[in-house]
C-alpha cells in the first residue's frame, strides 16, 4: 500500500486570511503604552514549524511555549503549527515574511534561495566535527550579526540556529564514495545549493517537498535522500530503503526567524522576553536533538530492516575533496558577503 503522504491543509492565500483572524491582537501600531494591560494580554505568537509533531522542531516548540509563558507570567501564549497544517517549508517562510505567523522555522535547505547566504549550512565538510565546537560556532552572537541583514532584506529577523544533528544518508545500497552517487537519484530540499551539494558527486538531485518523500521512495521515482536520523524514522523513510549511511558530511541547520515589522514593534518587555527564551533554551535544543536521534537510530536498528555504513576517514576524504567546488559555486551567488561568512566558519574548522 502507497502511504499517504502529508498535505498541507491550506493554500498559502487561505493560510493568511485565517490567520489574520484568528488572535484578538491588536495590530502593531497598536501596541503601546496607552492601551491598558487587562485589555491587550493575553496575546498570542504563531509559530509555524517545518517538522510534524514528536521530531526536533517540535519538542523545541514545545519547551519554548512554556518557557515564554512561565516567563511572561501568561501574558504571552504560543499557537504551535506543527508540519502539515499549514503549507510546506517554503509556504511557511512566506507566511513569516507577510506577517501571518509571528515565528517559524526556516531551513536553509529551502531559503538559500531567498536568502543565498544561509546555503553556506548546505555545504559539505565545512562545520566543526566536535559537537561542542558546533555548538559554539552556532550560538556566536557574531554569526548571527553577521547573518542579520541578509534574512532582513527578505522582512525576517534572525533570531537563532538550532541543529538536528547530522544529515545522514539512505539508499538501497552503501554510499562510500562519489562514484556510488554516480546517476543516483537523490531527494534533496528545494534550494539549488542543497542540490549543488550532491551534483558534486555525481548524483541527480531531485528537490520535492517533505510530505511527498515516502511516495517516492517506494514509487522508485528516486533512489535515496538525505535528511537527519530522527527524521529519517520518523517519516518512515527506513520502511523503503535498506542502507543508512552516516558520512558526517553536514549538519541539519535551522533558522529560527520572525516577521521583522512584527519584531521591531514589540514592546520592549516582550521582545526582551522573546530574545531570552530563545537564550534560555539552546543548551535544551543541543541536547534534545542528540536524544533524540540517538534513540531514533537505536528503534531503527533494533526493529531490523536497514544496514548502518559509518564512513571512515579515508572515505570522507574522498568525499570532502569531491565537495569543495561547491564552495566556489557559494560565493559566486554570495560575493563579499558570503566570504566573509565562509572565513568565519572555516576558522573554527582549523586544529
Amino acid at each position: 500500500m502507497i502511504k499517504t503522504p502529508i498535505r498541507p491543509w491550506l493554500a498559502l492565500a487561505a493560510c493568511s486570511l485565517m490567520l489574520s483572524g484568528c488572535s484578538d491582537d491588536p495590530a502593531p501600531g497598536d501596541q503601546g503604552s496607552l492601551q491598558p494591560i487587562s485589555e491587550k494580554y493575553p496575546i498570542t505568537w504563531r509559530f509555524a514549524l517545518e517538522e510534524i509533531e514528536g521530531s526536533v522542531q517540535h519538542q523545541y516548540a514545545e519547551a519554548f511555549r512554556s518557557h515564554i509563558e512561565d516567563i511572561s507570567d501568561g501574558l504571552i501564549e504560543v499557537d504551535v503549527f506543527p508540519y502539515g497544517s499549514l503549507g510546506t517549508s517554503t509556504q511557511l517562510t512566506e507566511l513569516a515574511r507577510n506577517g501571518s505567523v509571528n515565528l517559524a522555522f526556516a531551513s536553509p535547505g529551502h531559503l538559500a534561495d531567498t536568502v543565498p547566504e544561509s546555503g553556506i549550512f548546505n555545504l559539505h565538510f565545512l562545520m566543526p566535527e566536535q559537537p561542542e565546537a558546533a555548538r559554539q560556532l552556532l550560538e556566536d552572537p557574531e554569526l548571527i550579526s553577521q547573518f542579520q541583514q541578509p534574512y532582513q532584506q527578505t522582512g525576517l529577523h534572525l533570531l537563532g540556529f538550532i541543529p538536528e544533528g547530522w544529515m545522514t544518508w539512505t539508499a538501497n545500497q552503501p554510499l562510500r564514495s562519489p562514484d556510488d552517487f554516480q546517476g543516483l537519484r537523490i531527494r534533496t530540499m528545494t534550494s539549488n545549493m542543497a542540490a549543488e551539494a550532491y551534483r558534486a558527486y555525481g548524483a541527480e538531485p531531485v528537490q520535492t517537498p517533505y510530505s511527498q518523500v515516502y511516495s517516492d521512495l517506494q514509487l522508485r521515482k528516486i533512489d535515496g535522500q538525505t535528511n537527519p536520523v530522527f527524521a529519517i524514522e520518523e517519516m518512515d523513510f527506513h520502511e523503503v530503503q535498506t542502507t543508512l549511511t552516516m558520512a558526517r558530511a553536514s549538519y541539519f541547520v535551522a533558522s529560527i526567524v520572525s516577521n521583522q515589522q512584527w519584531y521591531n514593534d514589540l514592546p520592549d518587555r516582550e521582545r526582551t522576553w522573546l530574545n531570552d527564551a530563545v537564550r534560555d533554551l539552546a543548551g535544551f535544543a543541543w541536547e534534545s536533538q542528540e536524544t533524540l536521534n540517538q534513540q531514533r537510530l537505536e528503534s531503527m536498528v533494533e526493529a531490523g530492516g536497514i544496514q548502518v555504513v559509518l564512513l571512515d576517514d579515508e572515505e570522507r576524504e574522498r568525499f570532502r575533496q569531491a565537495s569543495l567546488p561547491v564552495r566556489d559555486k557559494y560565493l559566486e551567488q554570495t560575493g563579499e558577503t558570503g566570504m566573509a561568512l565562509l572565513k568565519f566558519v572555516d576558522e573554527w574548522t582549523q586544529p
